[in-house]
């Protein structure tokens, strides 16, 4: 480490701090046998921040007894990985039971140092970038005890790292709450959609019938192919991995009007859905015109509300429809099957425009929701970055 750290911290090699072993056993197929709490090498990088606050596995006692157990405060490590940025991602066990790590973890037991204020210190910035400096490989990444045990850390006073740990413990507890409350409204949010999408709830003032009708009678494909170059449309293009999984949000837009590519274009109110892998649930309702690439379908209503097909396409039963696509490395919804999907339809175009228009307020509830997520974990963040190395000192 370059930076200059408080004249009362030593920097110091982890190695002295504690003690290395390795985890052992749980296979893929083994990881729900049973009741006993254990942590996969996969699921530090996708289910467990800087403190392991849940288990996603489950083992047998049998499987128990060829696995590594763990104690509170033990810190696990990723020992494999498919970069070198985030290999070496880990968590501090602070449970107070029973609990086993599997193979291609490495167990770290500290002998002093508060141990969550050790997983902080081990998921910085600054640390990430030894480790990548001293992982393995290319095509799958490792990093070994050896290197672990030479990471160079800044390590305060221990009353310091206890009021650090909770510092940032509770803004974590901030980030984790949202995150609660988002998984929360995004179910109330889908279970509205089944009702409301299937007349099992009516909105109310709406008693008119409805009728059941194929996707290729209220949606088209606007099989509208345009060249970019120089083409004004195109500077707004969308790439299917500008559009946010699950969200609709656009994440930028790109300017294709420099170069020579085929694309579809779109209108202002078309709902465009991702084909490619359809089960990545990618769609977008235009507020502009444009274009987009052609793994991408711009959909153009047919004699319903646009509001009302936005949300058809969000459906579980809809992505189940598209899933059922042709290829196997890269699917691609099918639109033979797609357009001879079935949904039912309300015949009044209001009662269609107020369904959308409900649906799409909760959207914009979770949408702000998700904002206040992103400036919380970017209030963290620059906690770590300030705290962890003696730039800010807590009183």
């Amino acid at each position: 480490m370059n930076d200059v750290i408080p004249d009362d911290w030593e920097l110091v090699n982890l190695g002295t701090l504690g003690s290395f072993a390795k985890g052992a056993g749980i296979r893929k197929d083994e990881a729900l046998s049973g009741e006993i709490p254990a942590v996969r090498y996969g699921e530090l990088y996708t289910d467990h921040p800087e403190i392991l606050r849940a288990h996603r596995s489950f083992i047998s006692l049998e499987i128990s007894k060829s696995a590594r157990q763990i104690k509170c405060g033990d810190i696990l490590f990723a020992g494999s990985g498919e970069t070198k940025e985030e290999i070496g991602k880990c968590t501090g066990f602070l449970g107070d039971y029973e609990a086993f790590a599997g193979g291609d973890i490495i167990v770290f037991r500290p002998n002093g140092p508060d141990p969550r204020f050790l997983a902080y210190m081990l998921n910085s910035a600054s640390i990430a970038k030894q480790k990548a400096q001293r992982a393995q490989g290319d095509a799958v990444v490792h990093i070994y005890p050896d290197a672990l045990s030479r990471l160079s850390l800044p390590l305060p006073p221990f009353h310091e790292q206890q009021a650090i740990a909770a510092a940032l413990s509770d803004a974590d507890g901030v980030v984790a709450g949202l995150e609660r409350v988002i998984a929360k409204k995004r179910l109330i949010k889908q279970g509205a959609m089944q009702d409301l999408l299937t007349a099992r709830r009516r909105l109310p003032g709406f008693t008119g019938e409805w009728e059941v009708k194929f996707f290729g009678q209220i949606a088209k494909i606007r099989n509208a192919k345009v060249q970019t170059f120089g083409n004004p449309v195109a500077q707004n293009c969308i790439e299917l991995e500008q559009v946010e999984h699950e969200t609709g949000r656009i994440l930028f837009w790109a300017d294709a009007t420099t170069r020579t590519t085929v694309k579809y274009a779109f209108e202002m109110g078309d709902v465009l859905f991702g084909r490619l892998r359809p089960y990545l649930r990618k769609f977008h309702r235009a507020n502009k015109e444009g274009v987009c690439s052609t793994e991408i379908w711009p959909l153009m209503s047919q004699g319903i509300d646009s509001g009302f097909l936005y949300q058809v396409v969000q459906s579980d039963g809809f992505i189940a429809a598209a899933c059922e696509a042709y290829g196997t490395h890269m699917p691609r919804a099918d639109w033979g099957k797609i357009a001879t999907y079935q949904i039912q339809v309300p015949v009044d175009l209001k009662e269609q425009e107020a369904i959308g228009d409900v649906l799409a307020d909760m959207e914009t509830e979770i949408q702000s929701l998700e904002s206040r997520l992103t400036k919380a974990r970017a209030v963290k963040e620059g906690m770590m970055q300030n705290l962890l190395t003696g730039r800010v000192r807590l009183v």
